[in-house]
């Protein structure tokens, strides 16, 4: 675990700042700010004119003619998240530099927070998807603290939600309501289903996609299915609510108007289905789950060796597989065999070709294997567990690992791919529930006695 390991190659970046889904509106009300009720100042309170006309903009909020070190910088992103989806999508516009400020239910926050302990006391799935985040305590019952965040959404860019379909309608957060107080806002709503259709209703967590997606029919041993072991279609439906924001961002840019996103976790992993779903089209049948093994394409996954362990290769073409005969199994004129002369006849005949394959490893450990199978060129994998993953030598090189701040103090942390160095993002730390509150409130004109 993250707690054992070595430190010594991770960047300190302290001084560095350069669910899935759906919750109810009752989630976030069952208290006020701090257990007080919050009153905004008369000036605040008063009509949806004042709020338009008010001058006091959030500080990152479009700057004009300012050069920014990150894309985002300059971006104000309002979410009301909880668990997978919208927090990993905003996660990667703070990543980009993005101000997000993630409004959350007082004493008691996103239910992430409690999802479990591991890192360090904190939930790992929260610390994973919630850096570079400010974090705003409101009870969106309470008519006061829905005037803030109105306030709040007044000024900022872009709106990610998550709430229950319809929630968000009830309390007067639709795009439609939203626009005429300010017309350039984005506002990108994550669901299960979408926003219609028969199942736009229907609750709706990760493993319930997954298997309404199809993934299970393709996913397991053959005689029973099996789950991702990642959060996958949260994932999906996080990088899809990210890239649509950045092509609306870029649209408004052009236009001057903001737009609303509809992003639902099926849609987003249909779309990672792609494959299977064409493998089994006109009426065909899909792919038949493999375990760890390719279902179309062999040998592709897992073969045991001499010591115990395990090593993966994958065989994509014709070349290869000769290669693999001849100067790994040993065995050139297995190429031409006809139970393995092809793609889809080693597919017909896994189970031979995998005893053959484990019998030439049998002599070897999993470090010989894979040391033969690179001289040759063939593409291979050792099945690392979390430990390994931590220590992996290719992520070490290539400094990606950094620090970053939580609440139980500094964690390592992965920098997002594409980033050459850390200066290229921000990874700031992870909030404490409601630990920007009294900012964001006296920057919005509240009274210091109205602050939670």
């Amino acid at each position: 675990m993250a707690s054992t390991m070595s430190v010594n190659f991770i960047t300190p970046l302290r001084a560095l700042t350069c669910g899935s889904s759906r919750i109810g509106l009752a989630d976030f009300a069952s208290q006020t700010c701090s257990g007080r009720r919050l009153r905004a100042s008369a000036k605040v309170c008063g009509s949806a004119s004042f709020i338009q006309a008010q001058t006091r903009t959030l500080a990152t909020t479009r700057p004009e003619g300012k050069s920014t070190s990150l894309p985002l910088e300059g971006i104000t992103v309002v979410s009301l998240e909880h668990a997978i989806a919208a927090p990993f999508c905003t996660r990667q516009l703070a990543d980009q530099g993005a101000r997000v400020i993630k409004v959350e239910r007082p004493g008691v926050g996103d239910f992430a927070r409690s999802y479990d302990t591991r890192t360090r006391g904190l939930a790992s799935h929260f610390v994973w998807a919630n850096r570079s985040k400010e974090s705003l305590t409101l009870d969106l019952k309470a008519p006061a603290d829905l005037r803030v965040l109105n306030t709040l959404l007044s000024k900022a860019d872009v709106l990610v939600q998550n709430l229950a379909p319809g929630a968000s309608a009830r309390l007067g957060l639709s795009y439609e309501a939203l626009r005429k107080q300010n017309p350039s806002l984005i506002v990108c709503d994550i669901s299960g289903y979408g926003s219609d259709g028969p199942y736009r209703d229907k609750k709706a967590y990760d493993l319930l996609v997954q298997s309404e997606a199809g993934l299970l029919s393709v996913t397991g041993h053959p005689d029973k299915p099996a789950k991702v072991g990642i959060s996958i279609a949260d994932i999906s439906a996080g990088m899809y609510a990210f890239t649509n924001i950045l092509g609306a961002l870029l649209k408004r840019a052009k236009t001057g108007h903001g737009s609303r996103i509809d992003i639902s976790m099926l849609e987003s992993m249909t779309e990672w289905m792609s494959f299977p779903l064409y493998y089994a089209i006109d009426g065909a049948p899909g792919p038949q789950r493999a375990g760890a093994a390719h279902a179309a394409i062999y040998p592709y996954g897992p073969f045991e060796t001499g010591d115990g362990g395990s090593v993966l290769l994958g065989v994509q073409n014709e070349r290869e597989w000769a290669a693999l005969c001849r100067d790994v199994i040993g065995d050139a004129g297995l190429a031409e065999d006809k139970r393995f002369a092809t793609n889809s006849a080693r597919v017909r005949n896994r189970d031979a070709l995998k005893d053959i394959i484990c019998g030439a490893f049998s002599s070897l450990s999993a470090r010989e294997a894979l040391d033969r199978l690179d001289a040759v060129g063939i593409a291979n994998a050792k099945m690392n567990d979390m430990q390994e993953v931590w220590d992996h030598e290719q992520l070490r090189a290539r400094g990606r690992w950094v620090e970053i701040d939580t609440p139980a103090g500094p964690i390592p942390a992965l920098l997002p791919p594409g980033a050459a160095c850390a200066a290229d993002v921000r990874m700031g730390p992870v909030p404490a529930l409601g630990e920007h509150n009294d900012a964001i409130l006296a920057e919005l004109g509240f009274d210091q006695d109205d602050k939670p």
